[in-house]
């Protein structure tokens, strides 16, 4: 195969996972806010069910928090193929059965799919990987932001699928159930084309240890490295932050301006299109004239800046007027961070590092939708103002201590 098909094929696959991600999205808050979907007891107040709403969300991410270390050094162990098929077939059984528990109307199976996804969905952490065997210090930032592109095409149709395939007043059988019947077809077709046509990027097998409390010990491992533990911190609060927003925008369009599934779905998509012009269309020729750091020192702050302007309108039109900045600025700041990690690290340790790194982005995530559904019934404007405060101070983290940083990272590449 040539130099550039492994890339090819890492993005296809990414872009069909974030399909299936991006389909939960517009259908999950209404699911359990609007009583006449019968997962909760109709008797539940709104506080309650936002609640609910906010452990089920943080169930993906605190499997995943457990399972992605481990599949990560699984992949440094036996190769990124087998495991990324492994992830597969997990997160393809999670739609399956979130799809059942939506139709026997049962809370404990919903949150049971969302936990066996988490687990088995490090899907992203071994893709990463993959990118980095096949890229050089030059090209990553660059092969990084591409396949982050498939993050925006899997923002845009995933949650426009999901939303109309939930929408009964477009096919009369469809309903809350049928995007994840989709979702689980779609995971089934990756895993089919990962076995057939990704080919093993992994030059050189590593040994290293695998077990559940693996996550525990890398977020300790985390702050221990002297090398990586400022930018561990800065990837740690700017994923906390961004999450308060995705993983509460919902409920604030809900509650603000009384979204149903199928708007919530048009603004997300609408997100996706801009994160796709900056991954796809900015990054790669911004990545050629600047460092990760100085395209990061301005995203990340604009990013914090623009992220209050949600609470502004109160017509819900002029919000397609600030989305693409925040879609933009987050879309420019991701990939550059994952490469400041990624460059921190030897080319003998890249599913480790990366893997350390999923564990601190799962903990990011599983963090603000616990915390927002109680902040969110003080006031619903609460988790968007966090969302600001939280990418703010890892800006500014990482400009006290970018010089640090720089000087251990030249270490580490010299060594």
């Amino acid at each position: 195969m040539s130099q550039k098909s492994p890339l090819v094929t890492i993005f296809i696959t990414v872009l069909i996972d974030l399909l299936g991600v991006g389909i939960v999205i517009p259908v999950i808050a209404p699911l359990l806010l609007q009583s006449e979907h019968n997962l909760l007891a109709s008797s539940m107040d709104l506080d309650t069910r936002t609640i609910v709403l906010g452990f089920l969300i943080a169930s993906f991410p605190i499997a995943q928090f457990f399972g992605a270390p481990i599949l990560g050094s699984l992949s440094d162990r036996h190769g990124r193929k087998k495991v990324l098929a492994l992830s597969l077939v997990g997160t393809a059984a999670g739609y399956v059965l979130f799809a059942y528990a939506i139709i026997s109307q049962n809370i404990f199976i919903l949150f049971l799919s969302r936990a066996l996804d988490g687990f088995t969905g490090g899907n992203i952490a071994i893709a990463y990987s993959a990118i980095s065997d096949s890229s050089d210090q030059e090209s990553k930032a660059r092969n990084f932001g591409m396949v982050s592109a498939a993050f925006g095409i899997g923002f845009i149709l995933g949650p426009f699928i999901g939303g109309k395939l939930a929408d009964p007043s477009i096919v009369s059988w469809f309903n809350m159930a049928t995007p994840f019947w989709f979702a689980a077809i779609i995971s089934t077709i990756n895993l089919l084309f990962v076995l057939f046509a990704f080919p093993e990027t992994l030059k050189n097998k590593k040994q290293s240890t695998i077990s559940l409390l693996t996550g525990i010990r890398n977020i300790k491992q985390a702050f221990e490295l002297k090398h990586l533990q400022v930018l561990f911190l800065v990837v740690l609060l700017h994923s906390i932050g961004f999450n308060f927003f995705t993983q509460f925008f919902q409920v604030f369009l809900i509650g603000k301006f009384d979204f149903g599934v199928s708007q919530i779905a048009d603004l997300f998509a609408f997100i996706g299109i801009w994160i796709i012009l900056a991954q796809g269309g900015l990054q790669r020729p911004l990545s050629k004239m600047f460092v990760p750091y100085k395209i990061i020192r301005v995203s990340s702050l604009l990013l914090a800046l623009v992220m209050p302007m949600l609470l502004v309108p109160n017509n819900p039109k002029y919000l397609y007027y600030i989305v693409p900045l925040i879609a933009i600025f987050q879309g420019l700041t991701l990939p550059n961070l994952t490469t400041l990690v990624s460059n921190q690290a030897g080319k003998d340790s890249q599913g480790q590092i990366l893997g350390i790194n999923q564990s601190i982005q799962s903990l990011g995530t599983a963090l603000p939708p616990i915390i927002a559904s109680y902040i969110n019934n003080v006031n619903i404007s609460l988790p968007i103002s966090s969302s600001a405060i939280c990418i703010f101070l890892s800006w500014t983290i990482l400009i006290v201590f970018f010089k640090r940083i720089k000087e251990q990272s030249k270490h580490i590449n010299q060594t």
